[in-house]
Formats: C-alpha cells, structure tokens, sequence
C-alpha cells in the first residue's frame, strides 16, 4: 500500500514529468479517499475503463489519456460529468501520464511497441523532444509484408500509404497522433514511419516523400506503456495490478 502523493511523486522523477510541455495535466488529476493497494491502468479514462476499475475496487486508475485536455471545455459537464461522478463516488484517484510516458526509454509507449514490434538498435532521437524514434527491422521486408507484420503483431489492420516497392529496412516511429512529424522523419534516412493515425495530408505526403507511411491505430500503438508502467509501480510497492483493454478501432 502506498499513498497516492508519494506514488505521483515517484513517478513525475521517473517518467521526467516536468520536462515536458504537455497538453494536459500529468500526475494526478482526481484524489481519491484512500492509499492506494489495487491499481487498474488502461489507455484511456472512458466510463468503461471507471466501471471495470470500481469492478475490481480500484483504488486507483493510472491512463496514459486523461482529463482536462488545454483544447477542451473544463466543466465537467455532459460526459465529462458522468464520468467524474462515477469515480468521485468510488473514492479511486485519477493518475495520467502523456507525452512524458510516450518518451520514457523503458516503460513508454514507443519504446514498449518497438520490442512488441521485434526492431533492433532502437533509439529516441532530437525530434520532438525524444518522441520520434528510429530503429531496424530484423529482417528487410517489402512495405506489404511490414503492413502484414505490424497487422499481426497490434491484432490491428495497418493502413499503408506511399512507397509501394522496395525493401524496408530502417524505420522511425511515433505511437498516437504522430503522423505529423512525417516529413521531419524522412530526414532521419528511414524507409519508413509508423505512428496511428492517417490524416488527409499524410497520403501525399507519403507518396512525395517516397516513404512508407503505417497508420497502425492511436490505441493499438499505445497500448503498452501504460502497461509497462502499471507493472512496474506494482512490482516497485508491492501493488495489486490489471491492466483493462477497453477495445477502440481508432
């Protein structure tokens, strides 16, 4: 058991929280009534996600997508609403790391989801204060068989977009909604960019840049660090841990 001031301050120095200029708040964005023993994580802070964790009398939810987000109205009003009321009545704290997670070289999201993606030599690199990292296939593969085999590693369809033919050897990558680091990413000398979302721009700028564009899904792509930092906090203080896949095609 630990309570939940000292769980956040272990985590803002292990995850270089205020190192970043986020677009939400990190650390804890609800206190809850009590220390924590049970911890549910999840991607995202849906009313599903609050359901499943008060069904496992969580005493907390750790989520890499919080609340409050600086494009957002704050009242919490509607959904919002809803869902403040469920978790204000289960007593459970609210914890949210973004961008700091996606960066951590161990527990983040691209870290997790290169080794779930078999690479090699991974590394973060300057882009974008060390969210965009680059990496090896183990092996060359043709862009259909990468799509293939991202496809089969996230159990998620990959959308691929640009470069058609050639081997695929280097790539960079960025979970969530990277795709606007694209052009910076050609820059870095790679046969192709992974993150998970495709916007209207991205295909010709695929096409232009002659690069091999992967949106593999926002969720499916961040799935990982917040599983890696759930189990690390449990191993660390001794915590009952679950990770809940709340499943989300986007």
């Amino acid at each position: 058991m630990i309570d939940v001031r000292d769980l956040i301050r272990y985590c803002d120095d292990l995850l270089e929280a205020a190192r970043f200029a986020d677009y939400a708040p990190n650390g804890l964005q609800v206190e809850g009534e009590r220390p924590i023993q049970r911890l549910v994580s999840g991607v995202t802070a849906s009313a599903a996600l609050i359901e499943a964790a008060i069904a496992e009398q969580a005493d907390a939810i750790l989520v890499h997508h919080g609340w409050f987000w600086k494009s957002e109205n704050p009242c919490l009003t509607g959904i919002k609403g809803r869902r403040a009321r469920t978790l204000l009545r289960a007593g459970a704290s609210l914890i949210a790391y973004h961008l700091p997670l996606d960066a951590h070289p161990e527990l983040g999201n691209n870290a997790t989801l290169g080794r779930r993606l078999d690479f090699i030599d991974m590394e973060p690199t300057a882009l974008a204060n060390g969210l965009v990292w680059v990496g090896c296939l183990a092996q060359p593969m043709t862009p259909e068989d990468f799509a293939a085999h991202v496809s089969q590693r996230l159990a998620r369809p990959a959308q691929r977009v640009g470069r058609e033919n050639g081997v695929i050897e280097r790539v960079a990558w960025c979970t969530g909604g990277g795709q606007g680091y694209l052009e910076q990413a050609a820059g870095l000398g790679v046969d192709a960019f992974l993150s998970g979302e495709l916007s209207e721009q991205t295909t010709h700028q695929a096409r232009e840049l002659d690069l091999c564009y992967l949106a593999a899904g926002h969720h499916a792509t961040e799935r990982y660090g917040i599983q890696a930092l759930g189990e690390h906090l449990a191993d660390r203080f001794g915590l009952w841990h679950r990770f809940v896949e709340i499943d989300n095609p986007a």
